[in-house]
């Protein structure tokens, strides 16, 4: 059974909402967001297609498609975009990704769609640069934050001014049975487990992570939200910064990874 969107804030004309738990079968369970600001929206990382449907179905819960003008990718990832050939057959909305990747977005978008319906990818994808920006949405703006080298060369991270919330992609991901993001981390020493190797891999080096967590330090976030597993919040926020600025990943560890490897003749190939 699919969860509601759980309601990270909320006031008269602003809101955050999160959905999980929306894919079913062998695909990699992901959270994607939802900022809607008098009455317009922001959707944030909207996986591939095995969340489009359910997704869909919730956000015309609280806001419609229609609403939608900017989908934020953090990456080029399949769990962040690849269902946008939906995305921009359903909606009006432009997509907000590094300027490294709005030129490989064409690659997951069928030709026939520009032939049909004269869709000009160009006027539909905004390539962000290195330093990241500001866009206006409803009476308020979400600010791109540049987070390259946490997990992918060109990467952004979302802050909502009004809220505080910086969505922060990869950075903070958790692999977790339980992933309600509707329930932040309360026990940080018992959460590690589930952060350590996955950082360890995919962020690529101790002094990118330093970096990030001293310029989010001065953002003074109410809250941390992955696209993976549990969120941050209260002092949970300064354990995860601490944390992940003394942790050596990525290019830290290399040591003895590239060999060439023992090839063994298996019967029938040979």
């Amino acid at each position: 059974m699919l969860r509601r969107a759980t309601i990270l804030y909320q006031d008269d004309n602003h809101q955050c909402l999160a959905f999980g738990d929306l894919v079913k079968g062998e695909g990699i369970q992901s959270n994607q967001f939802l900022i809607v600001d008098n009455h317009r929206a922001a959707l944030i990382d909207p996986g591939g297609d095995l969340t489009f449907a359910p997704l869909t179905v919730e956000i015309n819960k609280h806001s419609s498609l229609e609403s939608i003008d900017y989908i934020f990718a953090s990456h080029q990832d399949p769990d962040i975009i690849a269902s946008l050939p939906k995305w921009l057959m359903k909606s009006s909305a432009r997509v907000i990704t590094s300027r490294l990747w709005s030129r490989f977005l064409p690659h997951l978008v069928p030709g026939y769609m520009n032939q049909q319906s004269g869709m000009d990818l160009k006027q539909r994808v905004i390539g962000v640069d290195d330093k990241g920006g500001s866009f206006r949405l409803g009476d308020n703006e979400i600010h791109i934050i540049p987070a390259h080298f946490l997990h992918s060369v060109g990467n952004f991270h979302f802050f909502d001014p009004v809220s505080r919330i910086l969505f922060s992609g990869d950075m903070g991901a958790s692999l977790i049975d339980d992933g309600d993001i509707g329930k932040p981390v309360t026990d940080f020493k018992a959460h590690i487990p589930s952060m350590k190797g996955f950082h360890q891999r995919y962020m690529t080096s101790g002094k990118a992570c330093r970096l990030w967590a001293s310029m989010v330090r001065s953002l003074n976030v109410s809250m941390i939200v992955p696209q993976h597993g549990r969120a941050f919040q209260g002092e949970s926020i300064n354990q995860f910064l601490n944390w992940i600025s003394e942790l050596p990943c990525g290019v830290d560890l290399i040591d003895d990874t590239y060999y060439f490897p023992k090839i063994e003749k298996a019967a029938g190939f040979y």
